[in-house]
Order: structure tokens, then sequence, then C-alpha cells
């Protein structure tokens, strides 16, 4: 096979597939010894537009079936998918081309389910098309089981809605797109001489594997050929593997189809058996309009395979005419005649006789046959009885299996849902998590003020949400990102130091003493030393009656001052206080500062200042001002005072905002 016989060596195949799709086809028809033309009539082009392809080919989880119309619609479509097929999801093709596109792409049995129509018997193909697709999906799936769920058709820009409609009639919900598109090639110089040549009178024969492909071949030869070419090629021998082709190339006027079967091999065993037949140079006549002289012509070139004399034979010479002879011819033919008749006559009524006992006989036995029929009916009606019987119970046995397949299939569904919130809640349950953070650090932030911890619980937040990409989660860390910068640039306030120094405040407000209590020394008596007047008045130059004058004058004011003391109360009513209400003066003083202790814990600003403020003034208008311990707590108060005015502290309030408009976002 490989080295071919001579009428193969010469027989010439002209491929139209699209460009780098026949290599292992001209390899089988060479290895046959079989010449080949590419002479593509189709060309395969990307879509305009891959984004609607694209957007099916990311949700897959959406369909229950992906059908492929061809290997075309396999590798364009997985040209734009890197990802790995799921495993659950079946697939369709039409034929075994698709079935190798798929095992190139690493999509194959028994990993992956795929569905396409199966092999006859005889190695002939059931039917690699639409119809035959549809068949072994209701075979193997059943159209009951998808209805009411997604199928998904990857096919050409356009191609036949047979399947599509088919599955909308039984309750599916079909979406098409579109992976390729056709485009009508223009075939080099080259290839046109090739045609040329053979339509020249070489032998060949055209393999054409689409309708489209014989309606671009019928055009492309209106313009490119002559009538006579045009002639000749509508005679040529066309191979096509599937009956529609061959019924849209009939159609079209070409008359020498064969059908060979869907595959490489049966194609290859077509064609090889094309170019052992010998053929004829057809002949090439006007067209007619008679009918009947047309389809005398069509089955001549369907037969034209046929061997068919070479020549006619040669007749004897005639004999010269006698009228004697004629005459004694005919006189001798009249007996002769009668005789034939008489032994005919005694034939027929022989054979009549003969055919009425056969006739007897046979309707004899097929009253017998009849008898036995009936009998056999009986016994069959009362078989399918027991077998009708035993399939109503197999119906009901189906019916509850399939109420059971049911339910577990509505409860793979419901877990596939879950598994499907479970991913797309992903995000939502982050930034929930990330909510909590930040309110429960903005709580700590008022409570404590510690801008450190709230500092750390922004950080972790961020860090938390670094994992994800969404664009929510992106907004949320800007916002995370400014309020970071707002605790960095916020002054570190010690309130713990401050409640400290109120405390200590506190305990010495029991021992300070008000104004009209200031303890008063009592005038001690002692008597003067009397200095040496010698020695002062040669000190100092004076007389000694002068130094003695004065040391008297001196010791005399020294006692009386020592008898009378003057204060200065800048507040009358301090006067006013008895010592027994000296214990709620002290008591309402405790009191104004333990408000001022709790208001500068809660960040109350205002009444912070407002119990500073009256702390200050009851000091400094019932309390001793000079005694030391109402100098130590006034000054106490005023380092309060003064640094709380550092209390306002950042809030967190960007970073709630912005988690709160995600969870809100619906």
């Amino acid at each position: 096979m490989a080295s071919g016989t001579p009428e193969q060596a010469s027989f010439t195949v002209v491929i139209t597939r699209p460009a780098g799709q026949s290599s292992e086809l001209v390899g089988q028809l060479e290895a046959a010894g079989l010449a080949t033309l590419d002479f593509p009539l189709i060309d395969i082009a990307p879509v305009i537009d891959p984004a609607p392809l694209r957007a099916a080919l990311a949700s897959l989880e959406r369909y229950a079936l992906v059908v492929f119309v061809s290997p075309n619609a396999v590798d364009h479509a997985f040209a734009h998918r890197d990802d790995i097929w799921p495993h659950a999801l079946p697939i369709g093709v039409v034929g075994p081309g698709s079935v190798r596109a798929l095992a190139r792409h690493g999509i194959g049995a028994p990993g992956h389910r795929v569905i396409s129509p199966a092999a006859g018997a005889d190695d002939e193909a059931a039917s690699f098309d639409s119809e035959g697709l549809f068949a072994a999906l209701d075979a193997q799936l059943g159209t009951a089981a998808l209805d009411g769920k997604r199928v998904l058709i990857v096919r050409g820009d356009g191609g036949r809605e047979w399947l599509a409609d088919r599955l909308r009639e039984a309750g599916v919900e079909v979406e098409t797109v579109a992976a390729y598109r056709r485009v009508v090639p223009e075939p080099p110089i080259g290839a046109w001489a090739r045609v040329h040549e053979l339509l020249a009178g070489r032998p060949h024969a055209w393999l054409v594997t689409s309708s489209e492909g014989v309606r671009n071949l019928q055009e492309l030869a209106h313009d490119h050929l002559n009538a006579s070419e045009i002639a000749q090629l509508k005679h040529a021998p066309l191979v096509a593997p599937h009956p529609r082709i061959a019924q849209t190339a009939r159609a079209l006027g070409f008359d020498r189809m064969t059908v060979s079967g869907a595959g490489d091999e049966r194609i290859v065993r077509a064609l090889v058996t094309a170019a052992a037949v010998p053929s004829v140079p057809p002949v090439v006549q006007p067209v007619s309009t008679n009918p009947a002289q047309s389809r005398m012509t069509e089955t001549n070139a369907s037969t034209n395979a046929a061997p068919q004399p070479s020549a006619t034979a040669a007749l004897p010479p005639n004999q010269p005419f006698t009228p004697y002879e004629a005459h004694k011819r005919r006189s001798m033919s009249g007996p002769l005649l009668w005789f034939v008749v008489v032994i005919l006559a005694c034939a027929v009524g022989v054979g009549g006789f003969a055919m009425n006992r056969k006739l007897v006989r046979t309707e004899q036995a097929l009253a017998q046959r009849q008898q036995a029929n009936d009998t056999q009916t009986n016994e069959l009606r009362i078989k399918l009885d027991q077998a009708l019987a035993s399939v109503h119970q197999a119906d009901s046995q189906v019916a509850q299996f399939e109420g059971k397949l049911a339910d577990a299939q509505a409860a793979q569904q419901a877990l596939q849902q879950q598994y499907a919130d479970l991913a797309r809640n992903r995000d939502d349950w982050t930034l929930a998590e990330v909510g909590q953070m930040l309110s429960a650090a903005s709580q700590q932030l008022q409570l404590t003020g510690n801008t450190q911890l709230a500092l750390f619980a922004l950080q972790s937040a961020d860090t938390r949400l670094a994992a994800s990409d969404s664009p929510q989660a992106v907004a949320v860390r800007k916002a995370i990102a400014q309020d970071i910068d707002k605790l960095k640039a916020a002054p570190s306030t010690d309130l713990t130091g401050l409640a400290i120094k109120l405390d200590n405040a506190i305990d010495h407000v029991a021992n300070l003493p008000l104004s009209g209590e200031a303890p008063i020394p009592h005038a001690t008596p002692h008597a003067a030393t009397w200095a040496d007047t010698a020695k002062v008045a040669a000190a100092t130059g004076k007389p000694r009656w002068e130094v003695w004058f004065d040391e008297v004058t001196h010791g005399i004011g020294d006692q009386l001052t020592s008898l009378v003391q003057v204060r200065r109360i800048d507040h009358a009513d301090a006067m006013l206080v008895s010592p027994d209400q000296g214990y709620f003066v002290r008591e309402n003083l405790k009191l104004r500062l333990l408000s001022a202790r709790l208001a500068l814990l809660s960040r109350n600003q205002t009444t912070l200042k407002s119990d500073l403020q009256a702390a200050q003034t009851a000091l400094t208008r019932y309390f001793d001002a000079s005694s030391k311990e109402t100098q130590t707590v006034i000054d106490l108060v005023r380092q309060v005072d003064t640094g709380s005015a550092a209390v306002e502290l950042p809030n967190l309030d960007t970073s709630l905002q912005a988690v709160n408009q995600y969870r809100n976002r619906g």
C-alpha cells in the first residue's frame, strides 16, 4: 500500500481543509502512494472579540455540560484557558477529531467524561454530526436530567442551530459562544496552476470536509476557471465525510459523490478505492433542460467506475438478397411455427397444472404455518403480558430510584452552592474580622487612651487584608493607613500619671489648714543680753550713752512685736468658716478632685476643666495659701490642668467608615 500501483502514483488528491490541519492525512495518503495538493477552501481565524469566550470559560461552574462542535473550537477555546478543566464537568464532541484535540490538551478518559457518537459494528461512524451527538447525550446523560440546567456550546462564528434547538425543546437553557470565525481564503497562483493541470485531464479527486467549503469552491471556480474547466470540475469525483456535504455538492451541480464517513482512515480508504477504479474522462456536453437526459447523465457519471467495452465487436458481411430463397424460407417457416405453438400450448398447460398443484400445497403449508403462528402469537401475548407486568414493576422501582437520584442531585447542588458561597464570601469574612478588630481598638483607644495598642490593632488588620487583592480590601487598607498616620502623629498623654497626681492631691486635702485656722506662735519672753557698750562705741565711733540707748529701745520693740501679729486675708467669708464647717469644705474639695479624676479617665474635657477650676478656687479662697501643704496641692492641680490640654485623642472613624461602606455595598 505504501508504494502504490501506477494508477495510484499518478492520482492526485486535492485537500481543501484549512491550512495546517492535514499533516496526518497527507502522511497516510503519501504512504498509500497518492499525490496531494493542499488547496484550502476555508481559513480559521480567531474571533474579533474574545471577551464572551473568556467570560464563559471563567464561569464553568454555572454549566452542567459543555459542547465543542469541532477540533477548531477545542483548540481556540483552550488557547484562552490555562486552568485545569473541572473533572465533574462532562464534555460533548461531534467526532473523533475533537476527541483527539481534547487529548492534546490533557482531557480524556478516565479522568474526564467525554461524550461523542459511538462507532458502529461495521467500523463505520454511526452519525458524527449534531444528530449523533444529541442521541449520544440522550443515551448517556438523558435530556430529562438536563432540564432547567445550562449548557454551553462552543462553536465557530455562525453554524447550525439544530443541536441548540433540540436542547431548548428539552427544557435546557442553551448558551452559545464563538471561539473562531471562518473566512474565504485566496489560494496561491501555484495552486491554481496545478488545478488547471488536473482539470485538463489528469486523474484526481477532491476532498471536501464542509458544506461551506463546497460553496466556497463554487464561488472561487466562477472567478478563476473557464466554462470548460467548470464543467470538468462538476464531473470530478468528490469525497465527503458526511451525507449533508454530499447533498450540498449535488445541489450545486457536482455529480460524482462518495461519502466516506468521519475519520482520516475512512477518508484514505475511500480515496484509495477511487484511485484504484479506472475512470473515463467525462465528455463535456451542452447543458440540457430535459430532466430525463439529466438523470441519464447523472447515472452514467455515477457508474463511471464500472468497466466499459473499449470497442464494438466486428459484424459478419451481409449476404446478397435473393427473392426465391426468401420465399422458400417463408414457406418452410409456416409448419414449424405451428409446431412451436402447439409445443408451447402443451408446455403452458403442463406448467399451469403443476403451478396449480404447487399453489395448493403452498396454501396448505401457509394454513399450517398460520396455525403455528397463532399458537406462537398467543404464547407471545402471554409472555408479553408478563413482561409488561415486570416492566411496570421495574418502572415503579426506576421511579423510586429517580426520586432518590433527584434528592442526591439536589443535595449535591446544595453542597456545590455552599462551596461557591464559601469561596465567594471569604473576603466578606476577612473584612468582618477586620471590622471587629477595628471596633475593639477604637473602644480601647477611647477608654484607655493607649495609642500604641490601637496602632498595633491597625497594623494587624492591615496585615490580615494584605492576603486579599479585592478592590474593597484595597480601599479599607488605604483608610487604615490614614488612621495609622494620625495615631503616629498624636501626642503621647500620660493619663495614669495625671490621675496619680490627683490621688496625691486628694490625700493631702485632709491636712490642709483653713485661712482662719492658721497657727499663731506664742511670744516667749527671754532676758536680753547686753552687749559691751565700750567695744561697740569704739567700733562705731559713737558715744557710749548712744549705744546704750539703742540697745534699750530695740529690746522694748522686740518685746512688743512678740505680743501682736498682723496677717492679711483677701476673702472675708473665709473667716466665717467655723471649725465644724471645715470638714464639709474639705470633703467638697475631695469630691471636686474625684470628679476631675473621673473626667480625666473618660476624656470629658469640659467636666475636667470645670472641676479643676472649682478646686483651684476653693484652695485659694478657704485655705491658707502660705501653708506648704496648700501650695503642694495647688501645684498638683495646676500640673493636671496643664497636662490635660493634650487629652484629645485621634479616632478610627476613617477605617470604620470604609468597612461599613463595604458591608452596605448591596
